[in-house]
């Protein structure tokens, strides 16, 4: 259903990015990759890919911390694949820590990476998408971008202002064919996550599992973690006609953390 169609993907290269990268690959849309990752891994994801599904699948590795890298990503995109249909900042850090402790370096990558990478992308995409009269515009927030938890100042700053800056796009584009949307996961067991998995663990003195199943069941009624997948679909299901009038939307899929 996306075929004919070119995304923007950040933070493709695990993840929730990969798994929206290859969802969208899988329905026939050209897919420029960024991440972090071993070359050779990348070099090999974006060959798998394209050999599974007959998909152009390229990659900038622009570091998204830096504001003339963001607009170069996409810069890039238009020029090796002739336009930017689709946009999903995804890309995301976490630091952990109160704030009276928290780095003042640590605060300023994360909000870059986190919120205003997302705005310098957005910035030079929807030109694109005015051009050709539709576009797809999807925040990877989280649920964080609704509610707190403690120690993640920066975290739940930049998602809740990724949501406000959805809002804004949303209305900046309404009627005009092109969408922006937020999606707000729960707990999802990416290499972010597990790292907290891992501090729990060690700092209770707990099998990995066990920590596991406590931080869900602090936030989660539903007990299961959000899966890549369940995310792709969705960011899938907002690409469609029937989501064409969803826009400034936050999203949660969240197994009722939210509902409580």
């Amino acid at each position: 259903m996306l075929k004919g169609r070119v995304a923007v993907v950040t933070g493709s290269t695990s993840g929730i990015g990969e798994a929206i990268a290859r969802t969208f690959a899988e329905q026939g849309c050209s897919i420029m990759l960024n991440g972090f990752e071993e070359r050779a891994a990348i070099e090999n994801q974006c060959s798998e890919l394209a050999r599974a599904f007959g998909a152009e699948v390229l990659y900038n590795p622009a570091d998204l911390a830096q504001a003339n890298q963001c607009a170069d990503l996409i810069e890039d995109a238009e020029r090796r694949l002739g336009c930017v249909d689709i946009l999903v900042n995804n890309a995301g850090i976490q630091h952990v820590s109160p704030i009276e402790d928290f780095p003042p370096d640590r605060w300023d990558c994360v909000l870059a990476i986190n919120l205003t990478a997302a705005f310098h992308t957005i910035r030079k995409a929807l030109p694109l998408m005015r051009r050709s009269g539709w576009g797809r515009v999807i925040n990877v927030s989280s649920t964080h971008g609704l509610v707190a938890s403690s120690g993640k100042a920066a975290y739940v700053a930049a998602k809740h202002g990724l949501l406000g800056l959805t809002k804004v796009v949303a209305l900046e584009t309404a009627g005009s064919g092109i969408t922006c949307n937020a999606i707000c996961p729960g707990w999802v067991r990416t290499p972010l996550v597990q790292t907290q998995i891992d501090v729990k663990a060690k700092s209770e003195g707990i099998a990995l599992e066990e920590a596991a199943r406590r931080l869900l069941l602090e936030k989660q009624p539903s007990g299961s973690f959000t899966t890549v997948e369940q995310i792709s679909s969705l960011a899938l299901f907002l690409c469609t006609a029937a989501a064409s009038n969803i826009t400034g939307a936050s999203i949660p899929i969240d197994g009722g953390w939210l509902a409580q």
